[in-house]
């Protein structure tokens, strides 16, 4: 008697918490593309709340430079900043500059500059050297 009485209990109190089953909604077709659109919907961007995501991040760039060399790029951009690591580990940290257009960092005798994917890497007492982004 007390199982018995236990597991009506249980059970009255398990289906009293979940609240409406949405099983139970419409199942009409229009009602149910309505919910899958909503829900897209909601997990949608806009463009202002992808670039300030972007924005407020680092981001990790590979180059690879027609010198041969590879360059690991880190743009820290709330800190307006980027870490330059060449294939040896080592690393340069550069500030950003006011382009016109593209990315411009410098410091100290280094510079990145580019555009798109492509990037222009000079370093202390070295040749310029065209770069291309990989990743």
């Amino acid at each position: 008697m007390r199982l018995t009485l236990l597991a009506a209990a249980t059970t009255l109190l398990l289906t009293g918490c979940g609240g409406p089953d949405p099983a139970e909604g419409p199942t009409d077709g229009e009602a149910v593309r309505e919910r899958a659109e909503n829900a897209q919907t909601a997990q949608r961007r806009t463009g202002a709340e992808v670039q300030q995501r972007t924005l407020n991040r680092v981001i990790r760039t590979t180059y690879l430079c027609n010198n041969g060399e590879r360059l690991t790029v880190d743009f820290d951009n709330p800190r307006s900043m980027a870490t330059v690591r060449n294939s040896n580990g080592e690393a340069v940290d550069l500030f950003q500059e006011r382009a016109t257009t593209g990315l411009w960092y410098r410091a100290s005798g280094y510079e990145l500059r580019g555009e798109g994917v492509m990037a222009r890497w000079t370093g202390d007492g070295r040749e310029p050297t065209d770069c291309r982004a990989i990743d």
